[in-house]
This record gives C-alpha cells, sequence and structure tokens, in this order.
C-alpha cells in the first residue's frame, strides 16, 4: 500500500531522500507542473474543459479543426496556448538543478509550454511537442511563439509563404515516434520514476509509465490518480512545494 503525504513539508522530506538514494530518476510530468507558474490545465474545475468557448477545447485543439477552421484554430492557439509570461516555479528549477546535480536522467512531458528549459533542464522528452516552434510545411523553416503572436488571422511562412503548423500534438495525431522511444528507454532504466501533476488518463502518454521495471514510484498530485495503489510515495499537495528543498 502506498504511503501517503498530504503535508508539503513532509513531503518535500520524502522526496528528497528518495532522490538522494537512487541512482538513474527520471520525471514523468503534465499539467499539473505548470498550473503554479498560471498556466491552466484542462480538467481541474479552472482548466480549460470548464471554459465557455464557441468549440469544446479538445475540438479546436484537433488536427481536423486546424485543416478546416485554421483562422479559429490560430485565435484560440494565440490566446490560450501561448503563455510568454509564465516564469518556471519551484517544481521546473529544482528539476533543473538536480540534472546539473547529476541526480536526475532525464525529464519527460506532456507539456508544450517549455517551462522545464527555461528553467535549465537539457534533457527533456516532449511528448506533445512544443508552442515555442511553429515549422513550415513546404520549407521546414522554425518560427517562435514571439513570431506566431505577432500574426493575425492565419499566418504564413516568412521565408518561402508556406503554410505553418504549431509542433504541438494535437488530437487525433500520432505522437512523435524518436521522442517516445527516447521516453519509454529512459523510464524502463531508471530505478526512481517520480510522476508529478498528471491525472494519469490521458492516453497514450500516461501509458508510458507502464514500461518501468524500477524500485520506487512517486505520485505527486493533488487529485488521485488510477497508480496511486502502485506507488511506494503518494504526495497528495501541491508540487511546487513538494520540490521546495
Amino acid at each position: 500500500m502506498a504511503h501517503v503525504v498530504t503535508d508539503p513539508v513532509r513531503a518535500a522530506e520524502e522526496l528528497r531522500l528518495r532522490v538522494d538514494n537512487a541512482t538513474h530518476a527520471v520525471f514523468f510530468g503534465g499539467a499539473g507542473v505548470s498550473t503554479a507558474s498560471g498556466i491552466p490545465d484542462f480538467r481541474s474545475e479552472d482548466g480549460l474543459y470548464h471554459q465557455r468557448f464557441a468549440y469544446p477545447p479538445e475540438t479546436m485543439l484537433s488536427h481536423g479543426f486546424y485543416e478546416t477552421h485554421t483562422a479559429e484554430f490560430y485565435d484560440f492557439y494565440r490566446e490560450r496556448m501561448i503563455c510568454l509570461d509564465a516564469k518556471p516555479n519551484q517544481a521546473h528549477v529544482k528539476l533543473a538543478q538536480l540534472e546539473r546535480e547529476g541526480k536526475l536522467d532525464c525529464v519527460v512531458t506532456q507539456n508544450i509550454d517549455g517551462l522545464h528549459q527555461a528553467a535549465g533542464s537539457r534533457r527533456v522528452w516532449e511528448l506533445h511537442g512544443s508552442v515555442h516552434r511553429t515549422i513550415c510545411q513546404r520549407c521546414g523553416h522554425v518560427h517562435s511563439a514571439e513570431w506566431v503572436l505577432g500574426t493575425t488571422g492565419v499566418p504564413a511562412c516568412e521565408s518561402c509563404g508556406g503554410p505553418v503548423k504549431p509542433d504541438v500534438v494535437l488530437y487525433d495525431e500520432a505522437l512523435d515516434e524518436r521522442v517516445i522511444d527516447g521516453a519509454l528507454r529512459a523510464i524502463a532504466s531508471c530505478d526512481l520514476l517520480i510522476v508529478g501533476g498528471t491525472s494519469l488518463v490521458v492516453y497514450p502518454a500516461a501509458g508510458l509509465i507502464r514500461s518501468f521495471r524500477g524500485d520506487q514510484l512517486v505520485i505527486c498530485n493533488l487529485q488521485p490518480t488510477p497508480q496511486d495503489a502502485s506507488a511506494d510515495l503518494v504526495c497528495a499537495c501541491d508540487i511546487a512545494r513538494a520540490f521546495a528543498w
């Protein structure tokens, strides 16, 4: 049975102890990692799925909507998906520090905000891509998020005028096989897997943790997840505070 801790100070102590005792640690994170940075998640009470839009968010973030309602897609994408004012929080900062100290092999993230890299993490597997790359479908030129925000309507490549698409995995699109392979190998080879800020209900990303065969599984999430019973430690508290050590 999992050891459940709700006090963030105690959770930080327990988490630090497990990291110190691990040889190869990996962090697997979701939207809850970035909520302390002011980026809304999808499924919580204040998340995108509980807000009113002309279309459901999952529709507007689908490949089909991008193809058939491109202008509306980019209006929503600029307003809701690019959050350049957001800064890394304590969880991002601590994970980057642990990587520099050789205590963390890599980060596997479902987030597209780039905050792990902004905090200094270098080995990051971005399962769903990043808003910081928008790629021309004709010539391959990569545009920044700042460039996208400076456009209106349907943007066109600044190099060739071709159509551009954010380098994010939309609904109805497959994950990048290279990224999946790297994430799977990292999770399968670590002895400590820390899962944080994710409900573990979004597949196929959530299914990656099934490859974990190590000694210690830690889950840090405010709400229960389907994998809590399999964890050695559950930190049922704010993830930024759990990494305050």
